[in-house]
């Protein structure tokens, strides 16, 4: 699944990053608390979150997460996207809950992997 395939399942609005949609995503993670997407992220994730802070892009680079989800309508600053573009990282956003994102994705076919 591509980052691309993600955005139509979702119906996300792209807010940074959309030159790299086609790249390759091989699991998911929803999550607010960033110390859990620590411990079970994958390389190569998506991360859905509804946490809007700075934190949230550090964890995403530290991990090699493609792109960064954020549900419930939440819109991240100015200063979250800059950083965001920074490192090349793509940023949506989808007005679905994280319960309904996460269970769009699996049943398209994308996984969280075993801890």
């Amino acid at each position: 699944m591509t980052a691309k395939d993600v955005q139509d399942v979702l119906k996300c609005r792209v807010l940074t990053g959309e030159e790299f949609l086609d790249r390759e995503v091989r699991s998911a993670c929803g999550s607010d608390m960033m110390s859990d997407v620590l411990a079970f992220s994958k390389d190569h994730s998506v991360l859905l979150t509804g946490l809007c802070n700075p934190q949230v892009i550090r964890t995403a680079e530290m991990l090699d997460i493609v792109c960064l989800i954020f549900v419930r309508g939440k819109k991240p600053d100015d200063t979250i996207l800059a950083m965001a573009k920074e490192r090349d990282l793509i940023v949506m956003a989808t007005g679905h809950r994280m319960f309904s994102a996460c269970g769009m994705l699996y049943q398209a076919g994308l996984r969280g992997g075993a801890i």
